[in-house]
C-alpha cells in the first residue's frame, strides 16, 4: 500500500467556480498507484469542493447564481457580521457543499465520468488564496 501526499494553493479573484481538475490530475499521474482512493481537502470554511460538469459553462453560472438566492448576502439574517456581508452567507454556503471528496483512482487515473471535473467553490466576494490538500491511498 503506497501513501501519498500534496498541497497547493489556488488563487481566486473572488466568488465563482474554479476548476483544479488538471493540477489534481497531473499531481496524481506522478505517482506509483494503479488502484486507490484520492482525497481533495479544501482547508477552510468559506470556500468548498464539488464534482460537477465541466463541459457547458452555463452549469457553472447556474449554480453559482442558484446558491446565491438560496443563500442571500443581507446582514439582517445572520448575527456573524463583523467580516461582511458576504462572510456568514460564504460559511453557510461551504455548510450545504463538501470540504472534501473523494476520487476512485482506477488503472493509474482519476475515474471521473465523461463531463465531470473538479472545482473550488469560492464564497467569498474578495479575492482568496484557498490550500488544498491531496491524499492518495492504493495500491502500485
Amino acid at each position: 500500500m503506497n501513501q501519498f501526499t500534496h498541497q497547493f494553493t489556488v488563487a481566486t479573484r473572488g466568488k465563482g467556480l474554479y476548476e483544479i481538475t488538471r493540477e489534481i490530475a497531473a499531481w496524481q499521474r506522478g505517482r506509483t498507484v494503479s488502484t486507490g482512493l484520492l482525497t481533495v481537502f479544501v482547508q477552510h470554511t468559506s470556500a468548498s469542493l464539488l464534482i460537477q460538469e465541466n463541459a457547458d459553462p452555463d452549469v457553472i453560472h447556474d449554480l453559482n447564481t442558484f446558491l446565491g438566492r438560496l443563500v442571500p448576502e443581507d446582514n439582517r439574517l445572520y448575527r456573524h457580521t463583523v467580516e461582511g456581508a458576504d462572510d456568514m452567507p460564504a460559511h453557510i454556503r461551504a455548510a450545504l457543499t463538501a470540504t472534501q471528496i473523494s476520487i476512485p483512482v482506477l488503472n493509474s487515473r482519476l475515474a471521473l465520468g465523461t463531463w465531470q471535473g473538479v472545482y473550488l467553490f469560492e464564497h467569498r466576494a474578495s479575492p482568496h488564496r484557498r490550500s488544498v490538500l491531496l491524499h492518495l491511498l492504493g495500491e502500485a
